[in-house]
């Protein structure tokens, strides 16, 4: 009986403890949480370094230090696509410059679209750090999936506006590539992406003749005319600093 009750008590810690060790502790469910937010991330090397930019915080943390600030909006340059960070504390300073060119890692060679400049001083240091590196933005995960075309230029879209079909659009957010169907010929592209920015680039199709009264080339003009986008309710609303271009249904 003793050896029964024994066996059961060992059995009843045994499934406590592996409750336990799979439940994520509040500080690694925060963590995971803020790891998910991050929309753009850069790195270096000599000395090794590493960034983070997320909706709440931007964190640079090297060999030595580690330096968290509250996410504040970047200062964007007129004529070009760089943007700065200037960010400051009681104790601390940093001021992040990203630019738009491309950045060759020097330790392993990957390519990057971005080269990241920082400036940082920790605890009332006197002198600023200089780092350099490369960085690239994380593409919305959301926008990976199979997508059909339901309104353009604000009309309800039909099957009888296009050749064969419906236009439809896969996107691959990895890769940030994509490639569908216009309403008449298959297409394929680019995507560039930033916060709060979607762009469709370097778009090819097939050159079937489509007829006059096909909307391909409407739906082709206002594709490439598309800045922003939105995603809710399982809709894709891409849309422009002077209207709302398209809006597209998840069928994935």
């Amino acid at each position: 009986m003793q050896n029964s009750i024994k066996t059961s008590m060992l059995i009843l810690v045994a499934i406590t403890i592996s409750c336990n060790t799979m439940k994520s502790t509040p500080s690694e469910a925060k963590k995971q949480q803020d790891d998910s937010q991050v929309y753009f991330k850069a790195n270096g090397t000599e000395p090794f370094w590493g960034l983070t930019i997320s909706e709440k915080q931007i964190k640079l943390f090297t060999m030595q230090d580690t330096i968290v600030m509250p996410h504040q909006k970047p200062i964007q340059a007129m004529d070009s696509n760089v943007k700065l960070y200037k960010l400051k504390s009681d104790t601390d300073e940093m001021s992040v410059q990203i630019i738009q060119t491309e950045c060759t890692n020097d330790m392993s060679g990957e390519k990057f679209p971005y080269t990241i400049s920082i400036d940082y001083k920790k605890n009332k240091e006197l002198v600023m750090h200089q780092l350099k590196g490369c960085g690239k933005y994380n593409t919305d995960y959301r926008l990976n999936d199979l997508w059909v075309l339901e309104k353009l230029n604000g009309k309800e879209m039909e099957k009888s506006f296009f050749k064969d079909n419906l236009p439809s659009l896969e996107i691959y957010s990895e890769t940030n590539s994509f490639s569908g169907f216009a309403g008449c010929n298959g297409m394929s592209g680019q995507l560039f992406y930033e916060k709060e920015l979607l762009r469709f680039t370097k778009i090819i199709t097939t050159m079937m003749y489509c007829g006059d009264t096909n909307k391909e080339r409407e739906f082709l003009k206002a594709l490439n005319s598309a800045t922003k986008y939105t995603i809710e309710n399982n809709r894709l609303t891409l849309s422009n600093p002077s209207k709302e271009l398209m809006v597209f249904k998840k069928i994935d």
